[in-house]
């Protein structure tokens, strides 16, 4: 039998992939992170099924409910929120499987990020502006960042910035960015992206500390850098009518000629 980890996605129950959902469909077992994942995806699970809400649990527990589930021969979904490559506590949970020889497999979900520029409808990498896109944090209770992940290292790349978890120190973020950026750049904070109830504060690093009328629970995602709102940008040579690609040969002699 195999432990199956599932990406549930952002929030919203139809963001998750069709491999997912027929695994969770298919697994007597469901252990969820609760404070995460939303329980409209719990209706895929069977009839019958044994759900188990993780957020109270420790990794010691958790691992006995996946012994016990294994030993009886049931396959298990395991589901986290967003995607689970990053800040999923995924990696601590594999190495005690392995070193318990229980088989497991992963599917990837849509990770917060992603669904954070899908409401404010952006492309987080425009030409010319930037081409990379740095998913990082600050230090927490949980997690302590390496000593060379500054937030100042990363701005001073001038790529777009996607901040987890530290709205709560939104002082210090402003702090360490604003010297590389520069106080008018766009910063947008989006709070529970694709929920019901999903909240986005649109400002630059100079005023988004007085825009933010309320306190946003420390999930909130900031997103920092110019391709969030710029409109002035180069056109990408993909789409360019002179542009020789193997799908659309151009010109007397194109790079890759079309083939019969």
């Amino acid at each position: 039998m195999t432990v199956h980890f599932i990406g549930a996605g952002p929030g919203a129950p139809d963001l998750i992939t069709l491999r997912g959902r027929d695994l969770i469909a298919s697994s007597p077992v469901c252990l969820y992170a609760g404070s995460l994942v939303p329980a409209a995806l719990l209706d895929h699970c069977p009839p019958g099924a044994r759900i188990i809400n993780t957020a109270p649990l420790s990794l010691d527990d958790i691992m006995a409910e996946i012994v016990s589930a294994h030993q009886a021969g049931l396959e298990i979904a395991r589901l986290h929120s967003g995607d689970l490559s990053v800040w999923s506590a995924m990696g601590e949970q594999l190495r005690r499987l392995r070193a318990l020889d229980i088989p497991y497999d992963v599917t990837p979900g849509v990770p917060s990020f992603a669904a954070a520029a899908a409401a404010l409808e952006v492309e987080l990498t425009l030409p010319g502006v930037a081409q990379s896109v740095v998913l990082t944090r600050t230090s927490g209770r949980a997690s302590t960042m390496p000593p060379g992940e500054t937030l100042a290292a990363f701005a001073a790349t001038g790529a777009t910035l996607a901040i987890h978890l530290s709205v709560h120190v939104l002082d210090r973020v402003l702090a360490e960015l604003t010297p590389h950026y520069g106080p008018d750049c766009p910063v947008a904070v989006v709070w529970r992206a694709s929920w019901p109830d999903e909240r986005i504060v649109r400002a630059t690093l100079e005023t988004l500390a007085s825009t933010l009328a309320t306190e946003m629970e420390r999930t909130a995602l900031i997103l920092v850098g110019r391709a969030i709102s710029t409109t002035e940008f180069e056109e990408s040579r993909l789409y360019a009518g002179d542009y020789d690609r193997r799908f659309r040969p151009v010109g007397t002699a194109p790079r890759f000629p079309a083939t019969a």
